[in-house]
């Protein structure tokens, strides 16, 4: 009350009542300018300006979101214009080569056979590859379509549909790795924690750093070369992740059911003031099955303080998962599961106002946000 009080007056001396006199033809008028008056005066004036502000910076950003969108599609053009000129440059030059000797036909024959050697070493790495076939398939059928009646046109051909197979499979490698690189970023895991550099898929592929070499090893051209390399560490690094994954706890772990109550700050049930949440709440029925996240170890079934029933499993470099309020158990401590099965039933256990799972995710002792760990699941089923 005393601060209020000391606003009011504050409030009074900075907006004294004020007396305006008018005189209009012969006649005066008053009028009187109370403290609420002014501060109605005032406020309205100050909610005009910062109106006025806050559409000009919205013009402003719009403006320059505009300028650079512009710039980005005249920057994806000149490279894709550039991307056409040299692979027209490259068929022109290697029909000029055709053209140019009698035993041109013969080298590049040849040339052809050790680029087929090369990437055959690469297919064999990407066979069995989740996608790789559907991938790769369209590239296949246009490397074997070439029906020419020139003998030597239909080897250029075949060169073409080798550099457009060796594309293919370097995009689909990449594209790959890509997403898996995303999960383990979405789920706040390091992917080079989860890559051994020191065991390399396909030899000399990725073992060699200088491209002159690696092209001498494979007895191909220098590009061609690195292309295979670029395309065979992406593939390396892909299969690596995508084995790390599915040790991920990334599974729901409730079929149905809604989540309730989510990681961090919230207002705790029974105190009603803000309190710190480590994991999950999804609700059910009383009984509903409980689902591993991922495969694992079983490392704790019991009780614990607050969290009544516990099942933890131990997924291995750090992680480890905590299901809590459970009514029943359907594992034991040192039993090995795998994702989706079942290991418990939802109760309302412990520090609970009703039946519901609460679900965490820990990394090296510290609770993290499941949340994460779910949505990055669905970027390992695209990998996959």
């Amino acid at each position: 009350m005393e601060r209020l009080a000391k606003l009011k007056s504050s409030l009074v001396e900075l907006f004294p009542e004020r007396h305006l006199y008018v005189r209009s033809g012969g006649a005066m008028k008053g009028f009187v300018l109370t403290t609420k008056k002014q501060l109605m005066i005032a406020g309205g004036m100050a909610a005009g300006a910062l109106w006025m502000g806050v559409c000009t910076a919205a013009m402003l950003v719009n403006l320059l979101s505009v300028s650079t969108a512009d710039r980005e599609i005249a920057q994806l053009k000149a490279q894709s214009e550039r991307y056409v000129a040299d692979r027209q440059a490259r068929l022109d030059s290697a029909m000029a080569r055709l053209n140019a000797a009698s035993g041109s036909n013969a080298d590049l024959a040849q040339a052809i056979e050790k680029r087929h050697a090369a990437l055959a070493m690469l297919l064999t790495d990407l066979k069995g590859a989740p996608g790789s076939a559907e991938a790769l398939t369209p590239a296949i059928n246009r490397a074997l379509a070439a029906q020419d009646s020139s003998p030597v046109r239909r080897v250029e051909m075949v060169r073409i549909g080798q550099e457009q197979l060796l594309e293919a499979a370097d995009s689909f490698a990449k594209g790959r790795a890509d997403r898996l690189r995303l999960a383990f970023r979405m789920a706040g895991l390091s992917p080079s924690s989860f890559v051994d550099r020191g065991s390399s898929l396909g030899g000399p592929l990725i073992d060699s750093g200088d491209p002159r070499a690696l092209a001498a090893v494979l007895d191909v051209d220098d590009d061609f070369a690195v292309r295979i390399q670029r395309a065979a560490r992406d593939l390396n690094e892909s299969k690596q992740l995508a084995e790390a994954a599915r040790d991920l706890p990334v599974a729901r772990p409730t079929n149905g059911g809604s989540q309730t109550s989510g990681f961090g700050v919230r207002f705790d049930p029974f105190t009603r003031r803000p309190a710190y949440h480590s994991g999950l709440d999804f609700n059910g029925g009383y009984a509903q099955p409980i689902y591993a996240t991922g495969p694992g170890v079983v490392s704790f079934t019991g009780q614990r303080s607050g969290y009544g029933n516990v099942v933890e499993i131990d997924h291995g470099r750090g992680l480890k998962t905590r299901y809590a309020h459970l009514s029943g158990f359907a594992v034991r401590p040192g039993q090995r599961v795998a994702v989706g099965q079942r290991i418990a039933a939802m109760g309302s256990t412990g520090r609970s106002t009703g039946t519901h799972l609460h679900y965490e995710v820990w990394v090296n002792g510290r609770a993290q946000n499941p949340g994460r760990f779910l949505k990055a699941g669905q970027y390992v089923l695209q990998a996959d």
